[in-house]
């Protein structure tokens, strides 16, 4: 399982390893609407459970925040990754956090990929024929993939 953290748009991915090919079981965009945040951890929390009991997922990966100078926006996010991370938590579910550079790296062997690029690389990494919207979910899968190729129980 992996999850694009957001304040208003959460993307999750779930995906199976089967043999040496990897895929797509699921993926979908968590949206929060309004202003009231307890309502908006509230939704995220619901719909990670629900997924996880759906799902089952061995593993769980989250993207990490990255700096930036908007610090309103660093501080709402870091409060969703803490709603998401403690669900998952809540499942005794392994959890893995990695940057975005980690997860470029991870998905297409260069740390400056674009969108574009990852895409297509979960498309073909996963034998997703059709475009994936919105980037938030392509995000998730990638995060996933990541966290998937990097799991190492012993």
């Amino acid at each position: 399982m992996g999850v694009d953290p957001g304040t208003h748009r959460i993307g999750v991915g779930i995906i199976d390893i089967s043999g040496p090919k990897m895929i797509c079981c699921h993926y979908e965009l968590i949206e929060n609407s309004g202003d009231d945040k307890i309502a908006n951890f509230k939704t995220t929390a619901a719909a990670i459970s629900r997924l996880v009991k759906k799902y089952k997922p061995d593993i769980a990966s989250v993207e990490k925040l990255f700096f930036t100078s908007n610090q309103k926006t660093v501080m709402a996010v870091s409060e969703m990754r803490g709603v998401i991370i403690n669900t998952i938590a809540g499942f005794n579910i392994p959890l893995s956090e990695y940057t975005p550079l980690q997860i470029k790296m991870g998905v297409t062997g260069y740390g400056k990929a674009d969108k574009g690029q990852i895409e297509r690389m979960v498309r073909l990494i996963l034998g997703i024929k059709e475009k994936i919207k919105p980037d938030d979910v392509t995000d998730a899968l990638a995060i996933a993939i990541c966290g998937a190729t990097n799991y190492n129980p012993y």
